[in-house]
């Protein structure tokens, strides 16, 4: 079985590749995501870490996550 993280990462990783979200937008907030998904704050923050390491997307303090723009330079 997948972990809840991994399950919530794999549908942001699959809204990035199919186009559905686009760099530079903004993911939804924790608390939309939990309710979206229903899992909990450590699952949401579980998959943004990996996204992060992934340089799938990208934190923006006081602003949110949004999806990074694969050519551009880190």
């Amino acid at each position: 079985m997948t972990a809840k993280y991994e399950r919530l990462a794999n549908a942001i990783r699959d809204q990035i590749k199919s186009g559905e979200l686009k760099p530079g937008d903004k993911l939804p907030s924790i608390s939309q995501l939990r309710d979206q998904f229903k899992v909990s704050y450590g699952s949401v923050r579980g998959a943004m870490l990996v996204l992060k390491a992934e340089q799938l997307v990208e934190g923006r303090q006081g602003d949110g996550v949004f999806v990074k723009d694969p050519k551009a330079k880190n």
